[in-house]
């Protein structure tokens, strides 16, 4: 070889060497990952406004005689408003099985999309419906819509994302979840109804616009064999080179190969120990988050305060509040739980929404059955109802959603969240169905302590129970749970 073809060798390697670690440096940009998690964290907003939407409209359309703006033309009965408010969780019971197998079938992103079409279709129905049977079928449908987001929003966000920032994008939910009732609150009760429901239906439309260019998910692309499309995907979300993401993309395809040749079926979460675990754990602690009472604070809370008597700021003005404070503490729990750990947060939210619910039932107690004068006391039911969701909004509220989601595999999540989701949506239909009973039979303060007390049972299930995930590996946590210490 002669010194001029030694030169040619030598100044290729020095290219390809300066290549290599232009690749290895490249900054790329978080920007598209971020947005595209926001967008279709709209839909769970949607959601969150569906399950919230009949709050501002209890009042109006109890009132008796009857609002020139209730279309029905007649006061509807307790009964009736309490099928209207747990209507939606009867439609999310019978779908949410179905979202993780046909994500799987059509993508992540197609079926967040396809939600437009029973969102619309419900909030038309409700719009336009001049009879109750109407407003139920629409009521119903829209649950068909909010057990998608349940299901998949969380699942997208953390395959879009790069390790660093995987844990905000996955707060997104809990954030975007209660900013839905707050969309509701702060407009019901300032529009006509038709205005309300056209206002309401504009965020699937929102969603649906700003959603539908964003990417699919890598790890789909990456099952259905569409290795250049992983490449182009992932270049496009990480604002890198081609050549900057192909090692990932390999990664991404030998652990979506290692997960689909594990095969796993519902009896694995009964098989094995660590899952069995997992489940009975995660289970026992939605249905304590449940049982806190956040439905009833949440949907029949002007109901709540129009019962608790005169004070100085409206029913909207306060439910509007509660709806603030709740979203506001839902963006502050990322910022501590990876500091403070969740046990703690879950036994300081449980021992603050038990004396919360603690005061508030024992202000109907003295005004409805003592008889007492609680004249200076009317400030009483909203702070109880504001120190209630500041506490439950940093534990209780998000905690059980982020510990479900690090106790279970990746090959079975899938499954046990659909357990998950099908035990939380059950007692969000018994208790939003049957609280209006119990208040009129025994009075709410005994719905207020029931609750208070299940809050108190909570910190015993937390403190001997429960095991801290915080900072532990996921063999760490399955280690734990088998029994063993690592």
């Amino acid at each position: 070889m002669n010194q001029h073809d030694e030169l040619i060798n030598m100044t290729r390697k020095v290219l390809v060497v300066g290549s290599n670690r232009s690749i290895k440096h490249e900054k790329g940009s978080k920007s598209l990952q971020i947005f595209a998690a926001m967008a279709a964290s709209i839909c769970v907003m949607a959601a969150g406004t569906v399950m919230a939407w009949t709050t501002p409209l209890l009042l109006m359309l109890e009132e008796d005689p009857v609002s020139k703006n209730n279309p029905l033309g007649r006061p509807l009965t307790k009964t009736e408003t309490s099928w209207l408010v747990s209507l939606p969780n009867v439609g999310t019971l019978c779908s949410c099985f179905f979202p993780g197998y046909i994500a799987d079938k059509w993508g992540r992103k197609t079926v967040l999309l396809s939600t437009v079409i029973p969102s619309l279709l419900s909030w038309t129905l409700l719009a336009t419906g001049k009879s109750i049977q109407v407003w139920y079928a629409a009521r119903f449908i829209s649950g068909l819509s909010v057990s998608v987001p349940f299901a998949l929003l969380s699942m997208y966000c953390g395959e879009i994302a790069e390790p660093a920032i995987r844990g905000i994008l996955g707060s997104f939910f809990e954030i975007f979840i209660t900013a839905g009732p707050v969309w509701a609150f702060s407009i019901g009760p300032f529009v006509s109804y038709t205005n309300y429901c056209i206002i309401c239906a504009a965020l699937p439309v929102i969603f649906f616009i700003l959603f539908f260019s964003m990417p699919e998910s890598p790890y789909y692309l990456a099952a259905k064999g569409r290795k250049e499309d992983v490449i182009k995907v992932l270049a496009r979300l990480r604002g890198k080179s081609r050549e900057a993401v192909e090692k990932e993309a390999d990664e991404i395809e030998a652990t979506v190969q290692e997960i689909y040749s594990k095969e796993t079926n519902l009896m694995d979460l009964i098989r094995v120990k660590a899952n069995f675990k997992a489940l009975v754990l995660t289970c026992l602690l939605i249905t304590f988050q449940q049982l806190s009472g956040i439905v009833v604070v949440l949907f029949y809370s002007e109901i709540i305060f129009e019962s608790a008597g005169e004070f100085s700021l409206s029913t909207s003005t306060q439910t509007i509040l509660v709806s603030l404070v709740q979203c506001s503490g839902s963006c502050f729990n990322p910022l501590v739980v990876d500091r403070l750990g969740r046990r703690i947060l879950l036994v300081i939210s449980s021992a603050g929404a038990a004396i919360c619910l603690g005061l508030l039932g024992l202000f109907f107690y003295l005004k409805d059955a003592a008889k007492s004068d609680i004249s200076n006391f009317g400030w009483l039911p909203i702070f109880s109802m504001l120190a209630y969701m500041a506490s439950y909004s940093v534990g209780l509220g998000p905690l059980s959603w982020t510990i479900m989601g690090e106790m279970f595999s990746q090959e079975i999540k899938a499954k046990a969240s659909s357990i998950f989701v099908f035990i939380c949506t059950i007692f969000i239909f018994i208790i939003s169905r049957y609280f209006v009973n119990v208040a009129e039979a025994f009075g709410s303060y005994t719905a207020f302590w029931i609750f208070a007390v299940c809050c108190l049972v909570c910190i015993l299930f937390t403190i001997f129970f429960l095991p801290e995930t915080k900072g532990k590996t996921f063999p760490q946590i399955q280690a734990e749970l088998n029994g063993r210490r690592r």
